[in-house]
């Protein structure tokens, strides 16, 4: 699997496109060694045959970092291109498909020395990859994960909830952050609700209800001894709490809208990758 999802590589090779030239996008393939291979008469073409390469073959390629594969040398390239030159829309994808690949970008202000004697030297912003998680923990793709609650939608015909995840992920590529969250929520209560119908619950349609339903089924679904559901709601509780916190009153300062965005829905797939499989599992 490569490093950075399509959207993530299409999105890097409109930046990269917006921020250079024609000769310019000539040099960087040169460096690449992919000359003659994304000649197009117009820009959008080029930057389309660049995204091609980078996705169906993704060859290691030399950069001043030394060999890394060609997504990686895109994404790098893309970062360089000034803040004026990009398109508001291909960066706004970058960014969210960078974080739904587990990175983030780190910018940092560094001074560039004069090259006029007597002049003072200028400072210009460095952007840089960080991981957001550790690379090498179990069960933190999400990509992975992703693809995983897909098919276990598909496969017990959770219809709706699929709906709602793609949704969800089609405004988070957009940069939707508010739509995402609110069709990340209607996931998390779809699929509960669903499961709670499949395993007897036969009350009222309420929400809460099958949650605690959930957790009094026997065997119970929610585990009580994992702090997953209580009959006492005053004890913590993960299942009602993570709710909750899908379901907050207005922004917080200090907060952006986009980190916020990307928690709920890193914690949103990993969560229904666990009570999914729990419900394939018993349901064998």
């Amino acid at each position: 699997m490569n490093t950075f999802n399509r959207m993530t590589v299409v999105a890097a090779c409109e930046v990269a496109g917006d921020g250079n030239s024609h000769n310019d996008m000539e040099v960087l393939e040169a460096q690449w060694g992919i000359s003659g291979r994304c000649n197009a008469s117009s820009k959008s073409g080029r930057v389309a045959a660049l995204a091609r390469i980078a996705i169906d073959e993704d060859l290691e390629v030399m950069t001043e970092n030394g060999r890394v594969p060609l997504s990686r040398a895109v994404v790098e390239s893309a970062l360089k291109v000034s803040e004026r030159s990009r398109s508001e829309d291909s960066w706004t994808k970058l960014v969210a498909g960078l974080r739904f690949d587990g990175f983030e970008i780190i910018e940092t202000e560094t001074e560039v020395p004069s090259r006029f004697r007597g002049s003072f030297p200028r400072t210009t912003t460095v952007r840089t990859l960080a991981r957001m998680l550790p690379e090498d923990v179990p069960e933190l793709d999400f990509r992975e994960a992703e693809s995983e609650v897909v098919q276990l939608l598909d496969r017990h015909g959770f219809t709706v909830a699929k709906g709602h995840l793609q949704l969800a992920l089609s405004a988070f590529e957009r940069g939707a952050w508010s739509s995402a969250n609110g069709e990340l929520r209607k996931l998390y209560e779809s699929y509960l609700d669903e499961i709670a119908e499949r395993l007897g619950y036969q009350g009222k349609d309420d929400s809460k209800a099958k949650r605690d339903f959930l957790g009094t089924v026997q065997p119970p679904f929610l585990l009580e001894d994992y702090n997953e559901w209580n009959s006492n709601n005053q004890k913590p509780q993960y299942i009602q709490g993570l709710m909750s916190r899908m379901h907050p009153h207005g922004g917080h300062a200090g907060l952006s809208e986009e980190e916020d965005a990307t928690f709920r829905l890193q914690i949103t797939l990993v969560t229904a990758r666990l009570l999914l499989r729990r419900f394939d599992q018993r349901t064998r």
